[in-house]
């Protein structure tokens, strides 16, 4: 598949703006339609530096609910139910998607494992599993992958955790963990795998999917 120049949407589509679009794809150079089941900012951003051209569509699920003993399976079950939510929301009839090639729905979930919250980092370890799931609605083909990477952490300072909770995005990530982010990245020791997947979507998965989805 070819990759086109990206023009990312401020904010999520809808389901009938993204249906709409559908009706318009037969007259676009684009031959694949990807979404982008997140709207997660990171998400977003390593897809773009892909190459890849997509619109975005919240899942809007309770992840909560969805209970696995295994860190793995958790962020697969967690990625099956945000794309069966998508997909619900979407009702795209085979009519539709009669006039468009491929359209693909890439959905992902990051699990934070070993520490429960960014104080417990400091002079140790932990790790992250992320998962990507990728549908392909014309064919009906999906598959999903996992990946897993090893974090080291020098001792972090109480004053950076304090700053780090005062300015709150750390709260809406689970354990806290933004390596990415400023204050905390200075204080990495090691990373054993891919920053990517750290961040939500690992590249090299999720170019293999888009590439056995089509």
């Amino acid at each position: 598949m070819t990759k086109e120049s990206l023009t990312r949407p401020d904010s999520p589509v809808s389901p009938s703006e993204f249906r709409q679009s559908l009706g318009n794809m037969e007259a676009s150079a684009t031959p694949v339609k990807i979404i982008l089941g997140s709207s997660s900012m990171p998400r977003r951003k390593i897809l773009a530096e892909m190459g890849y051209e997509f619109s975005v569509m919240a899942a809007d699920i309770d992840e909560k609910s969805i209970r696995k003993e295994k860190p793995e399976d958790l962020v697969m079950a967690i990625a099956e139910a945000k794309a069966a939510a998508i997909i619900s929301k979407l009702q795209i009839t085979d009519s539709q998607l009669g006039n468009v090639k491929q359209t693909i729905l890439i959905v992902a979930d990051t699990s934070g494992v070993l520490r429960i919250w960014i104080a417990d980092y400091s002079g140790g370890q932990c790790a992250t599993v992320s998962s990507v799931l990728v549908t392909n609605l014309k064919t009906g083909f999906r598959k999903g992958e996992w990946d897993r990477v090893e974090i080291q952490f020098h001792e972090i300072p109480d004053e950076v955790i304090e700053k780090l909770i005062e300015e709150g995005i750390v709260l809406n990530v689970a354990g806290g963990l933004i390596i990415e982010h400023s204050l905390i990245l200075p204080y990495v020791k090691q990373v054993v795998g891919a920053m990517d997947s750290v961040m939500g979507l690992p590249k090299a998965v999720t170019e293999k999917l888009i590439k056995e989805a089509l």
